[in-house]
């Protein structure tokens, strides 16, 4: 079979939260996979999870030997006073020879470009740019080549947005949907103390409560803050705050104040995006399971192969992956989409 004449193909961006992701999600086809250091320069902070410099070292080697790049995300904002933490993950990504740097703070960008100007630079969907003016800024000031977006645009938008921009466009195709926001979100920050943006830690575990009473109800919790309440057999998430429910004096029933959980799926927009210019395809999850990486890995090498062999993307059911057990294709058909 020849490759159809119209697509560009993409690269599939996975998810690596341990170097045990990092392998599956590159024997099922990963063209590159991101991942993060065991501390706050990288926005998925969690116990558990992420690299040690000898693991991303021995991850490099295990993935560059079977064709696969690494991305090392350094996309969180440092504190005043606390650059070095942030410019020691900078020097190692360089020193190892990671693909490149997912970035989001201004400063770590201007870091990176001046320290190791041959070391290519991504711009984190953490940064929160959509903007061609934006993006040309990052592109023109710090060599950006590829930028992250946020989960805002419609596919139309994307690929006049493509037009515009002298970089690489990588976009969200399965996972999280979050918060529109992305990198400005302070709720953690406000109930725990602790920030999304500067710790890299949403809903930090330690700070998580489940309390069930006598007739079953799960009620689940972020420090004092009752996030949602759960009857028998009602299914429960992680507990965060933009998809919680909530009582207010205005609603007459507990309602989603910010997100209701549901899990961004663009399988039937994949030929959409690919039309539209974007050079990579990412998938969320670095704090899911191996299974849920390899499955939803899987799932879309196959998709974007049979699309470049002038095929069909048929994809199985994802949907038993999804947050809730609830997909939606956010705002990328339409921004009318709540």
């Amino acid at each position: 079979m020849t490759e159809t004449i119209g697509y560009q193909r993409p690269e599939l961006v996975c998810p690596a939260g341990t170097p045990a992701g990092l392998r599956t999600a590159v024997d099922a086809g990963a063209d590159a996979v991101y991942c993060g250091l065991q501390n706050e320069t990288n926005a998925r902070n969690f116990p558990g999870l992420n690299f040690t410099p000898v693991e991303l070292e021995q991850s490099l080697a295990y993935a560059h030997a079977r064709g696969a790049k690494v991305l090392l995300a350094v996309n969180t904002f440092p504190p005043a006073g606390r650059f070095d933490l942030w410019r020691d993950a900078i020097d190692l990504a360089a020193r190892l020879g990671v693909d490149a740097v997912i970035v989001a703070d201004i400063g770590v960008a201007d870091y990176a470009a001046q320290a190791h100007p041959a070391l290519r630079l991504h711009l984190s969907v953490q940064a929160g740019a959509s903007s061609p003016e934006a993006i040309r800024f990052y592109c023109q000031e710090f060599g950006v080549k590829r930028v992250v977006l946020p989960r805002m645009l419609t596919v139309a938008e994307i690929a006049a947005l493509h037009r515009e921009i002298p970089c690489e466009i990588e976009a969200f195709i399965f996972g999280n949907i979050g918060m529109m926001a992305e990198g400005r979100c302070s709720l953690t920050n406000y109930v725990t103390g602790v920030s999304t943006n500067m710790d890299g830690v949403c809903s930090p575990a330690a700070d998580v409560r489940y309390e069930q009473d006598a007739r079953h109800t799960l009620t689940t919790k972020l420090g004092p803050v009752v996030i949602d309440r759960f009857i028998r057999g009602e299914s429960a998430g992680y507990p965060t705050i933009c998809k919680g429910r909530y009582l207010c004096s205005a609603k007459k029933d507990p309602y989603y104040a910010f997100e209701e959980p549901v899990s961004l799926n663009l399988s039937a927009l994949l030929p959409d995006l690919m039309r539209a210019g974007v050079t990579a395809l990412k998938i969320e999850g670095r704090q899911r399971s191996r299974a849920y990486v390899k499955d939803v890995v899987c799932a879309f090498r196959k998709a974007v192969d049979d699309l470049m062999a002038g095929g069909d993307a048929a994809f199985a059911s994802l949907l038993a992956l999804t947050e809730g057990r609830r997909e939606t294709e956010g705002t990328f058909r339409t921004k009318r989409w709540r």
